[in-house]
């Protein structure tokens, strides 16, 4: 199964069916207010329901063979019904986390039903078990994307609430296999319109650094006069020096003469010359990344186990012919062994490592010159990030600083060479 088609594979009941239409008719007439009530009523109290049909064919759903296993994408899909409706209503998007909250409620009325004591235990039962579900992890962060809370509040907040910054983690960290397709187009979307901002909003804020920089240079007192130039909030979690030099790192020389785009075009076209088999490209790919590496650093570990990690990777095709696939598949197990494995192996020495002896401006370099040469591992990349940020997501933000430096400065990175910003003859 893969994003796009794992849930089209889960048959679908009649009862299931009728629920989501009843929500899908009742969304489009009622409020927020009224629909955050009737849920509450439904799912979290399972008593008190408007209408007793529909009671009674949730009691139906959840007393199915093996609920327990498909009830969270049942849950998960009566959310997104609301949600869907209310994203495309700005005034009504605040709605969103108060709906993803009520999960975070017990029952607070007495089951007075008689008849349906049994039924309204194990609605309570199956949805409290919601909570501690992957459908409902990726609830919570989307709740965390469209709220308007701010997110530059204490380092002593988790990681998790960080979310919202980082669009090219969205469809990793808020979609699964079996997210069903209007989920998936929803989240697609919110990614979208968040990269759109981040990318102007980082555009604005270079534009009045050069601005004031110049007239500064005119001898002109911006500070003391906002009409002159109006103060542009530096977008990122950077500080303004820091900013500066991702921008210049990303956009410009990165060895005085070459930008990283510069350097990928370079080595593609000299491998596509020398590689002559699959072995061959493995050797060049080294002294390719290798290029980007501090040689004091490179010489004392990192460079052998490097080599032995290209070595050891499909060694079987090494005589074979370099081709798009066998290229991909490298430039994904690299991406393994420089960040992380999987979020069953979540182990990153490597990564931590880098970062502390060649700075996370240096290592996003690393990873970045992989990615232009590759483009079409950028989701793999994407994956290992976002795993990294599900490992940590709730450890709070100052105690993985290294991290949140990592997810800005790649934020800056891919917005440059892979958006619609371009910044290239501005510093």
């Amino acid at each position: 199964m893969n994003a796009t088609t794992g849930y089209s594979t889960r048959i679908t009941s009649p009862e299931e069916q009728s629920l989501y239409d009843h929500l899908l008719q009742q969304v489009q007439v009622e409020s927020p207010e009224q629909m955050i009530a009737r849920f509450r009523a439904l799912f979290i109290e399972a008593v008190g329901y408007p209408d007793r049909e529909i009671a009674r064919l949730l009691d139906q759903v959840v007393s199915a063979r093996q609920i327990e296993e498909s009830f969270q994408y049942i849950l998960n899909r009566c959310c997104h019904i609301l949600i869907n409706r209310w994203q495309s209503t700005p005034q009504y998007q605040r709605a969103i986390p108060e709906l993803i909250a009520l999960f975070e409620d017990s029952p607070s009325q007495v089951i007075n039903e008689i008849s349906r004591s049994r039924s309204v235990r194990r609605v309570r039962e199956v949805v409290g078990q919601f909570s501690q579900t992957e459908q409902y992890v990726m609830l919570r962060r989307l709740g965390r994307v469209i709220s308007d809370e701010a997110i530059e509040a204490a380092g002593s907040r988790p990681l998790g609430t960080l979310i919202r910054r980082y669009p090219y983690l969205y469809e990793h960290c808020l979609l699964s296999q079996e997210s069903p397709t209007e989920q998936q187009r929803q989240v697609r979307r919110i990614q979208t319109e968040a990269q759109q901002r981040y990318e102007i909003d980082l555009s604005q804020y270079v534009t009045y650094r050069v601005r004031r920089s110049r007239l500064r240079q005119q001898g002109v007192d911006v500070s003391t006069n906002s009409r002159i130039l109006r103060p542009t909030a530096n977008p990122t979690l950077l500080s303004d020096r820091d900013l500066v030099t991702s921008i210049q790192q990303f956009s410009g020389k990165v060895d005085g003469c070459n930008s990283y785009r510069d350097l990928a075009q370079r080595f593609t076209a000299q491998s596509c010359q020398s590689s002559t088999s699959f072995g061959a490209f493995k050797d060049d790919l080294y002294e390719y990344v290798t290029a980007g590496i501090d040689p004091e650093y490179g010489k004392r570990k990192f460079n052998n186990l490097l080599y032995k990690q290209l070595q050891g990777t499909l060694p079987e095709n090494d005589r074979q012919p370099l081709s798009d696939f066998l290229s991909v598949r490298l430039c994904s197990h690299l991406f393994n062994f420089l960040v992380v494995d999987s979020a069953q192996n979540p182990h990153h020495f490597v990564f931590v490592d880098l970062i502390n002896n060649l700075g996370a401006v240096r290592t996003t370099g690393l990873l970045l010159r992989i990615l232009l040469f590759c483009r079409k591992v950028r989701p793999y990349l994407e994956r290992r990030m976002s795993i990294l940020f599900g490992h940590y997501e709730a450890t709070t933000r100052d105690n993985v600083r290294w991290l949140v430096e990592m997810l800005e400065h790649l934020n800056v990175a891919l917005s440059i060479n892979f958006g619609k910003v371009d910044l290239s003859h501005v510093f």
